[in-house]
């Protein structure tokens, strides 16, 4: 399956999914929806005041936006991105969705918006053959590997980790990167509910 088979499965004129997972929040319920290219100046500031992901270039989240929309998924609260999950598919292997980066938030944070937002990107690319999902997370990051746990047991999948990119690999002073494999990711019809 190629990245074209997949923007013609999913449907480019969808505006909003339906949450994959209940989202516990005294506020506004989160609409998830593809990216537009308008949102990337947002996901570029969510991912800076992460002060844990390394912030891409504003461009590189315009590229984003636009050419990976279908892979990707935001959360919006009145108008406003207050999350997101990029990614994409990898091209020496079509059914795995890697995750490039997963952001929510200071104030929405804890609310299980960043496993929602996965679920429902991995429900989005199951209808494609997606069946495994990648990411990277640094050893200092317990709360990412505590996020996909959650999203690899909340669909029975089994979730590997092996290391990837050494220090010894980064130009600059990057920590390692850990790969996690969670898969299948693909859930019974009625474990969506």
């Amino acid at each position: 399956m190629s990245l074209h088979a997949l923007s013609t499965t999913i449907d480019p004129t969808i505006t909003e999914y339906p949450s994959a997972v209940p989202i516990s929040a005294p506020h506004t319920q989160p609409v998830l929806r593809p990216p537009r290219v308008g949102d990337a100046a947002q996901i570029w500031r969510i991912a800076k005041d992460s002060r844990v992901l390394d912030t891409n270039s504003s461009y590189a989240y315009l590229l984003w936006c636009r050419d990976f929309a279908s892979t990707s998924v935001v959360a919006e609260v009145g108008g406003r991105v207050v999350g997101f999950v990029i990614g994409y598919l990898r091209p020496e292997a079509p059914e795995t969705l890697f995750v490039w980066q997963v952001a929510v938030e200071r104030e929405q944070q804890g609310r299980g918006l960043g496993a929602a937002l996965l679920n429902t990107l991995l429900d989005t690319v199951a209808a494609a053959g997606v069946s495994a999902l990648e990411t990277t997370i640094a050893p200092d990051n317990p709360a990412s590997v505590a996020m996909f746990t959650s999203v690899a047991r909340r669909r029975a999948a089994r979730m590997t980790k092996q290391p990837l990119f050494d220090p010894e690999l980064f130009p600059d002073s990057h920590a390692a990167e850990d790969l996690y494999l969670i898969a299948p990711t693909a859930r019974k019809q009625e474990d969506r509910r």
